[in-house]
């Protein structure tokens, strides 16, 4: 998009760490998502040998009893080992993993009440007998983008999400900035795990599969895509600086989608950002509101934050 001129108005730049098959056993790639959607009555336990039970019924109304073990934190990035953390599971209750079909029957909760840090799209929680907490977390991540509403069952399903972690959570550091001439408003930042920048090699697509990729979803909130909050994109996180951008202008849907016309710029009076943390970390998020009026100290401070996270990114460039 061509730049556009014209006067300068506000700049508020903002710092965040979180508002963050039958065949099996497996492993679980890419992320933590379980297999089934829009479960009923998830509930988590864990023995005192780390392993993880989550039990739920499906929409079908089979009840399903699916271990998860052998996984704790994560690697930010594929520079730092050749393998990232991924769960072993087990959707036959322990007949697959263990010879024994009843082994979920048997299993002894070792668990206490969860203690630790505030989570979106929190369900359940504990923490284990090793001090490491697990957690579960249901996400509508599918929701159509530029704000439409959702006309497939796919795109309305709620995902069931499972962590275990010790020590700090991933962080987005967002900023808000103008854009194009200063006349536009705009996010960029990035998505941080101990200090170092997430992302992967590929990025991660229905045919695209990158234990490493990270996307940042971004949703609107009262804008003219529509009332209350509207999902407006997902980006992946660059190599190298774990970045993205994103200015809110009009653009036109994806393909397929029920319209080829913009369905506004989706400005909004808040934004939320929202990412899957590597590894099997939790889910994390990032709130703001919408910039007002002009401050020329406060777009120069961003301008220095855009060129540390995104500087040399030919990306990001057009947005800086």
């Amino acid at each position: 998009m061509r730049a556009v001129k014209g006067r300068r108005p506000r700049l508020l730049a903002c710092f965040a760490v979180l508002c963050a098959a039958m065949s099996l056993p497996a492993v679980a790639f890419a992320s933590v998502i379980l297999g089934d959607r829009d479960v009923d009555r998830p509930t988590l336990k864990v023995n005192a040998g780390g392993v993880a039970l989550v039990e739920y019924r499906t929409k079908a109304g089979l009840s399903r009893h699916v271990l998860l073990w052998g996984a704790v934190n994560a690697l930010a990035n594929p520079t730092l080992g050749a393998t990232q953390q991924t769960f072993k599971l087990d959707y036959s209750g322990g007949w697959k993993s263990r010879q024994n079909a009843a082994f979920w029957k048997t299993f002894k909760d070792r668990c206490s009440a969860y203690d630790g840090p505030a989570l979106p799209f929190f369900v359940a929680g504990c923490k284990a007998a090793d001090g490491s907490y697990w957690a579960l977390q249901a996400w509508q991540r599918n929701l159509p983008m530029r704000g439409f509403d959702p006309w497939r069952p796919d795109q309305r399903a709620f995902e069931l999400h499972v962590s275990h972690w010790t020590g700090e959570l991933p962080v987005l550091e967002i900023y808000r900035h103008w854009t194009y001439g200063e006349v536009q408003q705009g996010l960029f930042g990035r998505l941080l795990y101990q200090g170092r920048q997430v992302y992967g090699t590929r990025t991660s697509s229905a045919s695209v599969t990158d234990v490493w990729a990270r996307n940042v979803y971004i949703d609107t909130f009262d804008s003219d895509y529509g009332p209350g909050w509207r999902h407006d994109t997902a980006i992946g996180t660059h190599p190298r600086n774990g970045g993205f951008c994103y200015s809110f202008v009009p653009q036109a849907p994806p393909h397929g989608y029920p319209s080829t016309k913009p369905n506004g710029n989706g400005l909004g009076t808040q934004f939320r950002v929202t990412a899957i943390g590597p590894g099997v970390t939790p889910i994390v998020q990032w709130v703001g509101v919408k910039l007002a009026a002009h401050d020329q100290a406060l777009q120069g401070a961003a301008t220095q934050q855009f060129d540390q996270i995104l500087g040399g990114d030919a990306h990001c460039a057009p947005e800086r």
